[in-house]
């Protein structure tokens, strides 16, 4: 069966990629702003898990036959929830506000089959960023540039973000920004990938 990721996320893509799993991209177009404001109330799983059907349910309309991948991920720190910093002096202001505390990265995953949730998972993984530095912090964002907009906690376990960190409680897929192993287990229980 067809698997489509329904997210431009290069992270997302190379996830799928490295563990064999073949995906077409077809990015959702949904306005993820909107959907946040109606979900002020509810708990960042449950607003991260709409974001993550919305998505899914978006693209399988036009593709009824695929399993479609939505994915979403909220940073939440202290009662604040973090969105993608729009520039790097937002990045920079993130990463000063989230330095010496804990974070947790609530990250859902759905699977949308004809405009329907056929399956959904959250996991939310814990970080701790150290106290670095403000010349560690500007010579970090020097060196990864404008790739650290394109992440919600504005940084990169994979590269030098894991610089940031004094202790990190989680699955690392997930982290990245898709709960991978949950995944699979639910593709393979579906029989599009081998058991």
């Amino acid at each position: 069966m067809r698997v489509i990721l329904a997210s431009g996320s290069q992270a997302r893509r190379s996830i799928c990629a490295a563990a064999g799993l073949q995906v077409a991209v077809m990015p959702a177009d949904v306005d993820e702003a909107a959907l946040k404001a109606g979900f002020l109330a509810a708990t960042v799983e449950d607003t991260a898990l709409a974001l993550a059907a919305a998505k899914a349910k978006r693209v399988s309309a036009v593709a009824p036959g695929a399993l479609v991948v939505g994915a979403d991920q909220i940073l939440e720190c202290e009662g604040r929830r973090y969105d993608k910093p729009g520039d790097l002096a937002a990045a920079a202001a993130q990463l000063r506000a989230l330095r010496g505390r804990t974070h947790r990265l609530v990250t859902a995953v759905c699977v949308a089959q004809g405009g329907a949730v056929a399956w959904s998972h959250v996991e939310t993984p814990v970080l701790t960023m150290r106290d670095f530095s403000e010349a560690f912090l500007a010579g970090y964002l020097a060196a990864e540039g404008e790739t650290v907009c394109d992440c919600v906690g504005a940084y990169r376990l994979e590269g030098l973000g894991a610089q940031l960190f004094e202790r990190v409680e989680g699955d690392f897929f997930t982290i990245l920004g898709l709960p991978l192993l949950a995944l699979l287990g639910f593709l393979r229980s579906a029989g599009t990938v081998p058991a």
